[in-house]
């Protein structure tokens, strides 16, 4: 009797361990919701929408060069305990991240179309659109590398960007969108900046005598920090204070 007790313990264990990891495993995979919309060149672009609720401020989140989408994997849900929806793209200028392509740069490279970093802009645009007419009108434009200097411009010519985020920006787009410096003069919205410590010297130079305003800063790690988004993924070596930064100034942004 005590033998067959022993075996019905052991096996309800087993079934409740195997309950418990399968809807883990169903909770991971109906986390993200795979989306496609077009970009203003027609093509079609892919994201990934982590959304909460249907009131919720949304992010969207733009990968760096050679990146794609799953730049935001871990990053999206910790945005959405938050309190925020978040959208991560795949833009064309980008490629695969271990086993994770990116299908708009896929799509471009098989329809010959360019797949540089101003091209990627379009998609940009495209994304903010589609957010705003079908979601919410309530836009923080989230950029990572190439993709946070492009956010930073679109930030000054978008009325629908409420605030931007960039990390590791730069003015190496001067020629075709302007000086940095000269697009932010009057910018005014909120605006959080960061890089790994060694590029916030470069950032402080590119931003010229540029005057930050309430809900504007520049954070600089104290350690040395890193090159883009990929400074918040899980379990990253100093990605605490980039976290407690982000977090900061998004509190201050919803007040």
């Amino acid at each position: 009797m005590k033998r067959r007790s022993f075996y019905c313990v052991i096996f309800l264990l087993i079934a409740i361990a195997c309950a418990d990891k399968k809807e883990k495993n169903s909770s991971e995979i109906k986390y993200f919701q795979t989306i496609e919309f077009a970009s203003l060149d027609s093509l079609l672009v892919t994201g990934n929408l982590y959304q909460i609720d249907k009131k919720s401020p949304f992010i969207l989140l733009c990968h760096q060069a050679k990146f794609n989408k799953f730049e935001y994997a871990g990053i999206a849900e910790r945005l959405n305990q938050m309190g925020y929806n978040c959208l991560a793209i795949d833009q064309r200028s980008g490629g695969p991240i271990g086993d994770k392509q990116n299908d708009t740069y896929l799509r471009a490279k098989n329809q010959n179309k360019p797949t540089n970093y101003l091209d990627a802009e379009q998609d940009i645009r495209a994304a903010i659109d589609y957010i705003s007419n079908n979601y919410s009108k309530e836009i923080i434009l989230w950029g990572s590398s190439y993709s946070s200097t492009l956010a930073l411009y679109l930030a000054t010519e978008m009325e629908d960007v409420n605030a931007v985020i960039a990390f590791s920006p730069g003015n190496y787009l001067s020629q075709e969108k302007g000086n940095l410096s000269e697009k932010l003069k009057h910018f005014t919205k909120p605006m959080f900046i960061t890089s790994s410590k060694r590029e916030a010297d470069y950032l402080k130079r590119d931003l010229g005598d540029f005057q930050f305003v309430k809900n504007q800063v520049q954070f600089i790690p104290k350690g040395g920090g890193y090159h883009g988004s990929r400074a918040l993924w899980k379990n990253q070596e100093g990605g605490d204070e980039y976290w407690k930064a982000v977090e900061r100034f998004l509190n201050s942004y919803r007040k």
